[in-house]
């Protein structure tokens, strides 16, 4: 299934990427007596797998999940058509923009502490200053992590697109995501993870993409 889904988006299966896992980990499962050939798990059966697109400037992210859990992200540039035809794109994706992103891929999922970490780090690496500043992304990330953690309820707890929308406009300086940015943000995202860990569709992972994608188009 996660196979199909991939073709369906990339025109072929992802090198490395979770359809291949999920392969070679089932010809391991049937060929141990495990499963059975077509037999699935309830996950798969009740809410099957999903490949999305999140179109952000110059790029497209697909972000692939079973089960209603991600289980890994890909960056393509995203064409652009001219007079000649389908030409490469050029636009370098900025750190506001791939916070953007992140808000849209994993919007529904609550604010914790490793996603106001990284956004603090993201905060500082495109304003150039170690300030919060008051009011801007990383201080509404932090209220955010501090109220879900007093509150039990998940339909009363804030969001990650309630705090990452619009974040590049929000943002009083910004820049294009670089590779150091991108491990910068990663660390900070780890560290305040208790799996020492970070999201597959978390913000570190989108920082990772667009320094990937930016390796490509930035000369």
């Amino acid at each position: 299934m996660m196979q199909s889904a991939e073709t369906m988006v990339f025109g072929q299966t992802q090198k490395g990427g979770p359809a291949a896992a999920m392969q070679s980990a089932a010809t391991f499962n049937e060929r141990a007596g495990l499963v059975a050939h077509r037999q699935a798990t309830d996950a798969v059966s009740s809410e099957g797998v999903m490949v999305s697109e999140t179109d952000i400037p110059g790029a497209r992210i697909i972000t692939e999940s079973v089960g209603g859990q991600v289980l890994g992200q890909f960056v393509q540039p995203a064409p652009v058509h001219g007079g000649g035809g389908v030409v490469a794109a050029q636009n370098a994706i900025t750190i506001g923009e791939a916070l953007e992103a992140t808000g849209r891929t994993s919007g529904d999922r609550p604010v914790d502490q490793s996603d106001a970490a990284a956004i603090q780090a993201a905060e500082t690496r495109a304003t150039g200053s170690s300030v919060t500043v008051p009011g801007g992304l990383a201080a509404t990330a932090q209220s955010a992590a501090t109220h879900n953690a007093a509150t039990d309820r998940d339909e009363e707890k804030i969001k990650l697109n309630d705090v990452l929308w619009d974040a590049a406009g929000k943002l009083p300086a910004d820049k294009v995501v670089t590779r150091e940015d991108a491990e910068g943000v990663t660390s900070a995202e780890m560290r305040n993870n208790p799996t020492l860990s970070t999201n597959p569709a978390g913000v570190a992972a989108s920082m990772v993409a667009a320094a990937s994608l930016n390796e490509d188009v930035v000369p």
